[in-house]
């Protein structure tokens, strides 16, 4: 057996609900799904054919090549990622669709020779991938909502945290999980949640002038605002924007 470690960054999917859709659909969202990962890959500069890819039954874990910049596999390759589970799901049938669940996580693994990969970082992996919190959050997201994204602590703080480009600590927010013997904190996401729109500014306090007032009269409807210019001129500003200028001559 190969002793030598090497640091790798590993990433698994697992679609949602996958069970009960028959042979051919489950076929269908497997080929989808891997096709939509190898493009996520290739558009954030991660070489998808020197990665070790492994079946999981319903997704796949991916072990990174060796030197690949983890932050990548955060942004861009998440957003490309949801953004063609979303395209994809407009058009697909109820019993094609596709939503994922995402774990990331990375360290010392052992690489075989025929692409095997060993190690604890494998197992922590696994249980990242089945947390209740991920889970439910997908759950309870919007059909819109393609993913559920779930990083190790570890993972979390040697890229989102220092808030590199595209990546916003303020879009996760960190959950605990225990699942089997692992218990732990990780960060979690939802990529692709649209933003809620935000209210709508309060008016600004308005106060009553006395009648007769310049400012009074400035609130008049249809009325003119009459404001005092340097020199001996008056400035009359209707409502739709027109100014006109009168110059008073002292006699």
């Amino acid at each position: 057996m190969n002793d030598e470690l090497e640091y790798r960054a590993v990433l698994a999917v697992d679609i949602e609900r996958s069970a009960g859709r028959g042979d051919r659909a489950l076929l269908e969202i497997r080929a989808r799904l891997t096709e939509m990962l190898k493009e996520a890959f290739e558009a954030s500069g991660v070489d998808w054919s020197a990665c070790l890819r492994h079946d999981l039954g319903d997704g796949l874990r991916v072990t990174a090549p060796a030197g690949t910049r983890k932050a990548a596999l955060v942004h861009p390759l998440v957003p490309e990622l949801a953004l063609r589970l979303r395209t994809y799901n407009r058009g697909a049938s109820p019993l094609t669709r596709i939503r994922v669940r995402i774990a990331l996580h990375a360290g010392d693994v052992h690489v075989s020779p025929d692409g095997t990969v060993a190690g604890s970082p494998l197992e922590v992996l696994a249980r990242l991938l089945d947390a209740p919190p991920a889970r439910a959050a997908l759950a309870g997201a919007p059909g819109t909502v393609p993913a559920s994204l779930l990083l190790s602590g570890h993972f979390y703080d040697e890229t989102v945290r220092h808030g590199h480009l595209g990546l916003f600590p303020e879009d996760f927010r960190k959950v605990g999980f225990t699942v089997k013997e692992h218990t732990a904190d990780a960060w979690l996401q939802l990529p692709g949640r649209q933003p809620t729109a935000e209210a709508a500014p309060e008016p600004a306090d308005t106060q009553e002038e006395p009648a007769g007032s310049e400012a009074a009269d400035s609130k008049m409807a249809g009325s003119k605002m009459v404001n005092k210019a340097s020199g001996h001129g008056v400035v009359y500003a209707t409502q739709h924007g027109t100014q006109h200028i009168r110059i008073e001559r002292k006699h």
